[in-house]
């Protein structure tokens, strides 16, 4: 029997050839500068809020507190907006390179502030480069990594947030009690700035030329800008009863329609089959999975009365299960990624009924250790799978716009559930007793995240029959 019939050497060529290789050294640097930049990006989001409410009082900020988060996420949406642009008509490069030295600025520039408005353009800075981090690296993902190992790298992007989202808070709380809060942002630019050193060689490599002649769009940043206050304004009148607020919110809806024409693919609001269907449903998960974890403290702290630091205990956990659902999403060849997201939404909808079933005070609270952790199991699968199947399925020009497409698509699902969730709740129930408005939530995001799964597996299909 000659070796390359040999069964044994042909098990051992196969093996090699399904071996990742993102630790293999034509692509451990640019994996281990991924890593650190999105686990230091992930900090900062997690991390400020604990050191907030100091940093406002020090700085005689109290009214200005809530637009510290506002000017983030607005920020965030423009950058990711303008990265994708500038991915697909200039090579994801220059949009990378940019980024960094600009979230390394603005961290510089709140560690030194003097007062609160200063602190504010710092906290914009830092969502312009932070929101424009991903786009670009979703984008040199699909360039650098061969293909069989995108789900993986995805899979390792989505697990740099897991390590922030337990510590995070918890370091950033340490550091501010013991140093000073300045160092909550000054600690992290200079790592910022070595993660950039680890990617640069590749990324200059592998990002400086754009690949064919993008599409010409017009009125992306507006848009963006435009989607953040539609969204802002909707909140507001919703939660703020009366004529003129009904005619604001009238207004607002009008002007997010619009944006969102601009911002998504063709066919998105339609759930057109495709890469259309992709981002929506990244919005529908993002928005049902982090709405209902909105309220799942809340019920175990004021329902079963917890102490705060159990009433976490669900959300960690939820955390180990998406690195653990990213993992998995990497090693099912098999299934399609409409499969895997359709399977993401069911797990999601199930996490969401086990808070449904602690909302009043006789429902078993430990249910939601459970349910929770599958939650988080089934976004790790979901999420990733839509990034993986965006970009697999989008032309090279236009990989910038779809996977900007999708932070946007996740930013915006977000903010519109989770107000929706909590004027439900407030409608209904009260934050002393809210067991009415999370029971009529819950049933609420269950339709919509079934719905989701429906049209997921109908575009799947659909997609198989056109072949």
């Amino acid at each position: 029997m000659s070796a390359s019939t040999d069964p044994r050497t042909t098990r051992k060529a196969t093996r090699q050839c399904k071996k990742s290789s993102l630790w293999t050294p034509p692509y451990r640097s640019f994996t281990i500068g991924l890593l650190l930049v999105v686990t230091l990006v992930a900090f900062e989001a997690m991390g400020v809020a604990t050191a907030l409410p100091t940093i406002a009082s020090e700085l005689d900020g109290q009214r200005w507190y809530s637009w510290s988060f506002t000017l983030f996420m607005a920020a965030s949406a423009v950058g990711t907006v303008l990265a994708g642009r500038l991915a697909d008509h200039r090579g994801p490069a220059l949009p990378l390179l940019l980024a960094l030295p600009l979230f390394a600025a603005g961290l510089v520039l709140a560690g030194a502030a003097p007062n609160m408005p200063v602190l504010l353009v710092a906290r914009a800075l830092q969502g312009m480069g932070g929101g424009s981090v991903a786009v670009p690296l979703y984008v040199l993902i699909a360039r650098v990594y061969p293909e069989r190992d995108r789900p993986e790298a995805f899979g390792v992007m989505s697990a740099a947030w897991v390590v922030p989202s337990l510590l995070g808070p918890a370091v950033s709380g340490v550091v501010t009690e013991y140093l000073h809060w300045r160092w909550v942002f000054l600690g992290l630019a200079p790592l910022v700035l070595l993660g950039a050193v680890f990617l640069a060689s590749t990324v200059l490599r592998s990002g400086s030329e754009r690949e064919g002649a993008a599409r010409e769009r017009r009125g992306l940043v507006p848009a963006a800008l435009g989607a953040g206050a539609g969204t802002i304004g909707i909140n507001w009148a919703a939660q703020h009863p009366g004529a003129v607020s009904a005619v604001f919110g009238a207004l607002a809806a009008v002007l997010l329609w619009r944006c969102f024409l601009v911002l998504l693919p063709a066919g998105t609001l339609r759930a057109r089959p495709g890469v259309p269907m992709l981002v929506l449903a990244r919005g529908l998960l993002a928005g049902v999975f982090f709405t209902a974890e909105a309220f799942v403290p809340l019920v175990l702290t004021v329902v079963h009365g917890y102490s705060p630091a159990l009433a976490g205990i669900p959300l960690t956990l939820a955390s180990l299960g998406w690195t653990l659902g990213a993992f998995l999403q990497s090693r099912w060849e098999r299934i399609s990624r409409e499969g895997m997201i359709a399977r993401g939404f069911l797990l999601v909808v199930a996490a969401v009924a086990g808070v449904g079933a602690i909302a009043p005070s006789w429902g078993p609270a430990w249910v939601v250790l459970l349910s929770w952790s599958l939650g988080g199991a089934g976004m790790g699968i979901a999420i990733t799978s839509t990034a993986v199947g965006v970009l697999g399925r989008s032309e090279e020009s236009e990989r910038g716009f779809n996977s900007a497409a999708l932070q946007i698509s996740d930013m915006l699902g977000q903010a519109l559930l989770i107000g929706l969730g909590g004027v439900l709740v407030n409608l209904l129930s009260s934050t002393g007793e809210p067991t009415v408005g999370v029971l009529v939530l819950t049933a609420t995001l269950i339709v919509i995240g079934l719905t989701g799964a429906r049209l997921v597996i109908r575009s799947g299909r659909t997609i198989l029959d056109g072949r």
